[in-house]
């Protein structure tokens, strides 16, 4: 029982790191997820899907719900990040496998969704999976950087 209670630490929201990881990806992943949109999946959907109205519609509700996903990205990614970091390490082969993990769970399984409701094609997710998996594993990388101050 000694040693769980010596591994106890403080909370991650108790951290100024923690909160400067938060605050970094927060600006890497919005810069990454509208990039990602604008430039290849809205014009790759539109254009796979040229006979239905309102795909990938650009108006007041789609970037509300966009705030709540990237805010909700940027806590998940950044709080599953920092935990594992603090207990598997902070090596880079660490950062590759967390951020690819993250991935997998959040991308990976949106987008092979997507693909299985024909809602999206398989060009679409040759594209934006990759650029998906390299935000996570830079979203990592930014809150390995943060937990280690530099």
């Amino acid at each position: 029982m000694q040693g769980v209670m010596e591994r106890i630490e403080v909370s991650p929201f108790q951290d100024a790191r923690f909160w400067a990881a938060m605050g970094w990806n927060m600006l890497w992943i919005n810069v990454s997820e509208v990039f990602r949109y604008f430039v290849f999946v809205m014009p790759m959907m539109r254009a796979a899907f040229p006979d239905s109205l309102n795909v990938a519609p650009m108006d007041v509700g789609v970037f509300l719900s966009w705030a709540v996903w990237d805010t909700l990205l940027v806590l998940s990614v950044t709080l599953g990040a920092w935990l594992a970091l603090r207990h598997f390490g902070q090596g880079l082969a660490n950062v590759l496998s967390i951020g690819t993990g993250i991935w997998a769970a959040i991308f990976g399984i949106l987008w092979l969704g997507l693909f299985n409701l024909n809602l999206a094609p398989a060009s679409v997710l040759a594209v934006a999976l990759p650029l998906a998996w390299l935000e996570m594993v830079v979203a990592v990388w930014i809150t390995r950087r943060c937990l280690l101050g530099r």
